[in-house]
């Protein structure tokens, strides 16, 4: 299987998708021979210091960066689609799953009130993704965004996250995806599953359905992307009719006194743990972003995709919150299949079949937007050279990426064959807001520095205000992470924000403003987006971050010894120097 591209000269060049050639994976000068190899890893610091200063350019994104595919991606898609990609790429296990274990472990009835809170912060994070992705147009979204404001270090680090989100979040999803196929068959979740003692317990639940359901989902991502949102516009249809359903016949089921008789029963720091974790129920927007490239007319299509997905998704989480917390108390809700068996515990068994044919639905496209959008990243991650440029090959018939799409979802399975879905759900949290909480810093170093324009001065001041931003953002986390008591520490953290955010917005001119949409009431709007992640980030609990820790120290290990030498030695052979 060969696809075509040209060369520098403009000649055709074939490219064998499915060579596995030193060539395809470790082209570059560095790793020629042992030799230069020695010598690479002797230049390390060097090579470090001008990767960690270098940024790249929109332009060169678009144009230079794009075309090492050899083939481009069809434009085939409308605001329409995005919408509709959009939904079917959030609306998935979150709420049918999440809901429950968080309702019952973590929030009680209050775990509305989380996921209000997870959704500000989620709608924060569309407006920078959404403006980025307008200037930007590629497929490499928040990866994209970061090489080109934060530089190819903080943009690799990124990358290593983005990968980590998308192959936990379909994981997740995929062993979501089993438990209510057992609901729809009257089994409990473990009886599809295989139980493997020799494994830790987190670990031992062996789950080959979740790996057969992602085999295929793979295969239907490799097809067509403009068919893949054929299936989804379709899929969601059906999705949001049940939802409907769902939420109209929970209610003629309420009862106020599951509400309202113990509203927060773990308190301010329930809600907030909730909040932290229900935010992998919004993860996928970022998906749609990595679609730009495919969309007709970004700056038209690009917003109303990205926020009316966002708007639809937000108020059908807080109304199915809403009808669950009235169906059953709390502590009767089911961590599993909490609205099939919600609907079964007030007589109507009939109706958990619906709803498990529903969530089956919701889940089934959530795996299908995110096989298309971590292709994607991966694609443009390898056009860089970060990971072999094997992986940045788009197959010339279906105008998509086959090997880069093939890779992650079996390290998808993978990791869905052995985890549970608690482990999964924490750490694609921490990841995940990390990485919303760097696009944010990116949008601001993108309104207010512009290089070779910006005064030393100004710059100095723009450095000063985000890094208190920062810390004060910080500094309120790690107090509520260790139960600090009383508000006067919170409000002087507030207080420390609030001033470096209003310093920044009265003492920065703007370097850049947006030629076809903005994020409105910068530097607010970021520097709150900046401010809530980074809270929600100290709700997490300690073993998430034992593993994220872990997972970090495996990125930086693979770039000092090959992303690091690779991107430089791409970055010299195209005579981009430092700055890309």
């Amino acid at each position: 299987m060969a696809s075509v591209g040209e060369n520098d000269s403009g000649g055709k060049i074939k490219r064998r998708l499915c060579s596995c050639s030193k060539e395809d994976f470790l082209p570059e000068e560095s790793f020629q021979s042992w030799a230069n190899y020695t010598k690479a890893l002797r230049e390390t610091g060097l090579r470090l210091k001008d990767r960690f200063t270098a940024r790249s350019v929109d332009k060169f994104e678009i144009n230079e960066i794009k075309a090492r595919s050899g083939n481009e991606m069809k434009k085939t898609l409308t605001w329409w689609d995005l919408i509709w990609f959009g939904i079917g790429a959030v609306i998935g296990s979150g709420i049918f799953v999440l809901t429950g274990q968080e309702a019952r472990d973590s929030a009680g009835p209050s775990v509305i009130l989380s996921y209000v809170i997870s959704g500000v912060s989620a709608m924060l994070s569309v407006f920078c993704y959404t403006e980025f992705a307008i200037e930007i147009p590629v497929a490499g979204g928040s990866f994209a965004y970061l090489r080109v404001e934060l530089g190819d270090f903080v943009a690799f680090v990124a990358a290593g996250n983005i990968i980590l989100e998308y192959i936990i979040g379909g994981a997740a999803v995929a062993r979501s995806w089993t438990s209510y196929f057992a609901t729809l068959l009257n089994h409990h979740p473990n009886d599809f599953r295989i139980y493997a003692p020799i494994f830790a317990p987190d670990y031992n639940r062996l789950d080959p359905i979740a790996v057969v359901v992602i085999t295929l989902i793979c295969f239907a991502a490799v097809i067509s992307t403009k068919g893949s949102s054929r299936f989804n516009y379709v899929a969601s249809i059906i999705h949001l009719a049940i939802i409907i359903f769902i939420i109209i016949t929970g209610l003629t089921q309420a009862d106020t006194k599951n509400l309202t008789a113990d509203f927060a029963p773990f308190g301010a720091h329930g809600i907030f743990a909730a909040a932290s974790v229900l935010f992998f129920a919004y993860i996928g927007f970022d998906a749609v972003s990595t679609m730009a490239e495919e969309t007709k007319n970004p700056a038209k299509d690009i917003p109303l995709g990205l926020v009316g997905s966002m708007t639809i998704t937000t108020a059908c989480y807080c109304l199915m919150a809403i009808t669950l917390c009235l169906m059953q108390p709390y502590y009767q809700i089911d961590p599993d299949a909490p609205f099939s068996v919600a609907f079964s515990a007030i007589g109507m068994d009939w109706a958990k079949y619906i709803v498990a044919f529903g969530a089956l639905k919701g889940m089934t496209t959530v795996l299908l937007v995110s096989a298309v959008g971590q292709a994607r990243y991966l694609t443009h991650i390898a056009r860089t050279h970060m990971v072999p440029p094997w992986f940045a090959q788009v197959h010339s018939a279906t105008g998509t990426p086959i090997n880069a799409t093939i890779f992650m979802l079996i390290a998808t399975a993978i990791i869905a064959f052995f985890t549970a879905l608690n482990v999964l759900s924490n750490l694609l949290s921490i990841s995940t807001l990390f990485i919303f909480m760097l696009v944010a810093v990116a949008l601001l170093v993108r309104r207010y520095y512009v290089a070779g324009e910006t005064t030393e001065a100004n710059r100095r001041k723009l450095v000063a205000a985000i890094t208190v931003i920062l810390a004060a953002s910080v500094a309120a986390a790690m107090l509520w992470a260790i139960g600090v008591e009383g508000w006067i520490w919170y409000l002087l953290a507030f207080v420390v924000w609030l001033v470096a955010t209003g310093y920044l917005w009265w003492a920065v001119p703007q370097a850049r403003i947006p030629e076809m949409w903005g994020v409105p009431l910068v530097p607010w709007l970021p520097s709150a987006s900046i401010a809530i992640n980074i809270f929600l980030l100290g709700s997490i609990d300690g073993p998430s971050y034992m593993r994220f820790a872990i997972w970090s120290l495996l990125l930086l290990v693979y770039y000092f010894f090959f992303g690091l030498h690779a991107s430089y030695d791409t970055a010299k052979a195209a005579g981009t120097g430092a700055g890309v």
